[in-house]
């Protein structure tokens, strides 16, 4: 009932003040036949600036007196909700239709708005998360967007280490875990960031289970859990715990979540484990992954855990460090400390 299905239907709500100066605004202005006579946004770095052709204005009202605007479109991100709330409060007020994204203003949490809009007469509705597609494809979806997180920005202090891997179950929570203990036992500050439910051991500062999140909010959790551990501890060091893999061919599933970790952790220096022989994954290799992880993040592979479980009897850390010519150790048996002395020169040259 108040979701919006086609463009026509916006169209005929033409002219529109939009508020919001970002990705969301400026694709609402560029959708066909949409007309916008104004722009709002309520940081005062965009005020009074020019954006997609107009002058951004810090009043909804004044830009409603100085325009024959029909409509407000509220194209805000996740965690603006009060400004929303507020700019959609105004716009009834002022007898205008409203549209809002569902990152901006989910409807069905807002009935005294719907009760509003319908006392005034003026039409309101929202652009779905679509997932009654969802539901006709799979009979199933969630009740409502997973995705909960604000965005957010911050440049760690402290030099980030990815952990990631050629598969799942190969390596990445204990090498976490012993480059931590490592780095601890030399003096250095170390932060440790586990995520995965499993992650419950010492030194792990934060533990959190990225693969619950919507991939749209792996990246905000990561960052927010590196910005949270400097603040807790300033330390000297931080290495996150990846998980799956950007390469495993049997179960590509959690390669958005690998992905969206590594992207979130944005780390200056990497090391890939590898199991060999993996009874029930099925592994590219290692140079497709350390491939894969230098093409999306600019980081640099500096290291390889090796995990010799299910190794063939030829196969040791030697044979891979030859190989790939990077150190490369068997930390269960022998620990991390070639894996960080390898970590700490490669940071020291890109000081």
């Amino acid at each position: 009932m108040y979701s919006v299905s086609s463009v026509e239907e916006l169209q005929d709500l033409n002219p529109y003040i939009i508020i919001g100066c970002g990705g969301g605004g400026e694709k609402f202005s560029n959708l066909e036949g949409i007309e916008t006579v104004g722009f709002v946004d309520d940081d005062v770095r965009k005020q009074n600036q020019e954006f997609c052709g107009y002058n951004v204005s810090a009043s909804l009202i004044d830009t409603i007196k100085n325009t024959d605007a029909k409509s407000v479109a509220i194209m805000l991100p996740i965690g603006a909700e009060g400004a929303a709330l507020k700019y959609a409060v105004q716009a009834i007020d002022n007898d205008k239709n409203v549209i809002s994204s569902f990152r901006s203003l989910p409807l069905n949490d807002n009935k005294s708005l719907l009760k509003m809009a319908k006392e005034k007469k003026v039409i309101i509705k929202e652009i779905s998360p679509r997932l009654n597609i969802i539901k006709d494809i799979f009979n199933v979806s969630p009740e409502k967007c997973s995705e909960t997180l604000p965005k957010i920005s911050y440049s760690p202090k402290a030099p980030i280490v990815f952990v990631g891997g050629t598969s799942q179950e190969c390596g990445k929570r204990t090498t976490t875990k012993l480059l931590g203990q490592e780095a601890s036992n030399r003096g250095l500050i170390a932060g440790v960031i586990s995520t995965d439910e499993m992650g419950l051991e010492k030194p792990a500062d934060l533990n959190f289970r990225a693969g619950s999140l919507s991939a749209m909010d792996v990246p905000s959790a990561v960052l927010g859990a590196i910005k949270y551990v400097e603040e807790k501890k300033n330390p000297d060091i931080i290495f996150v715990e990846g998980q799956s893999s950007l390469t495993e061919k049997g179960n590509p599933h959690p390669r958005g979540l690998s992905a969206a970790i590594l992207i979130g952790a944005s780390p200056d220096a990497t090391i890939v484990c590898h199991r060999p022989n993996h009874p029930y994954r099925e592994p590219r290799g290692i140079n497709e992954e350390i491939k894969a992880i230098e093409a999306v993040e600019p980081t640099k592979v500096v290291g390889l855990s090796i995990n010799l479980r299910n190794a063939d009897s030829n196969e040791n850390p030697k044979s891979f460090e030859s190989e790939f010519n990077l150190p490369s150790s068997d930390v269960y048996n022998g620990g991390a400390s070639k894996l960080l002395d390898s970590i700490l020169k490669y940071l020291e040259e890109c000081k």
